[in-house]
């Protein structure tokens, strides 16, 4: 398989008309898979050392959120660490925020609310603390991520984040490997490589954060096969 160019193609979660029931299949399944890999804890700790002694509220908006899984584990950690955070949810389909909002209800996790917002088309109304977005920037084009990047860069206060896939022969085996053992669902079953086809590669994504006029981003490889793009202002 060549990797040496992204493939981006429509995936079947991208797809407005999708059944509800095989969505929350899907979203099922991509919370066993971020649980795997850990994501909540990264952001945790990456955040936690930005604010170690927080006494106020730190806003997070955290995009693209899907069933809000990676949010509310996110609000549970920084807790636990002392820190008292809000925490707001956007995606675009109102099915995710409905799974979302229930999770939140039975978790009963408070501070976190789910919204519906087309992340690309809306604005965000601030500021925010922090900005992040996980498993998100490889659905989009080129020119789309440069437009998403630069709008979390007016955004946010303090701090963006940015949480993806890497486009490696390491991570499409992964990919293959965690979603046929992970998920029954045929959706994740196909996006799942997918994704790494169109996911970036490190200089990649440096060049269109560089482009959208970030400065001093900094980025780092993370278990599985995944990088995540940081920059703070003073």
């Amino acid at each position: 398989m060549n990797l040496l160019e992204r493939q981006l193609e429509c995936e079947l979660m991208d797809d407005p008309d999708l059944d509800q029931h095989r969505h929350a299949n899907a979203l099922k399944g991509l919370r066993r898979i971020n649980w795997f890999s850990g994501t909540a804890g990264l952001l945790a700790s990456t955040i936690a050392k930005r604010f170690p002694s927080s006494s106020s509220s730190i806003r997070i908006l955290d995009l693209a959120c899907g069933g809000g899984d990676v949010t509310l584990h996110l609000a549970k950690r920084l807790r636990r660490l002392g820190l008292n955070v809000e925490i707001t949810g956007w995606d675009r389909s109102p099915t995710a925020v409905e799974i979302a909002r229930r999770s939140a209800e039975e978790l009963q996790i408070t501070g976190v609310r789910f919204e519906v917002h087309d992340v690309l088309a809306d604005e965000m109304e601030g500021p925010f603390d922090v900005v992040q977005s996980t498993l998100f920037l490889h659905h989009l084009t080129r020119s789309e991520s440069s437009l998403l990047i630069g709008k979390m860069w007016r955004s946010a206060k303090r701090l963006v984040l940015i949480d993806d896939l890497r486009r490696t022969r390491s991570g499409l085996w992964l990919a293959h490997l965690a979603c046929n053992l992970l998920t029954r669902s045929q959706i994740v079953r196909v996006d799942g490589p997918m994704s790494v086809r169109a996911a970036y590669r490190e200089e990649e994504i440096l060049e269109i954060a560089k482009e959208a006029g970030v400065v001093a981003p900094t980025i780092r490889r993370h278990w599985p096969q995944r990088f995540l793009l940081e920059w703070s202002k003073p």
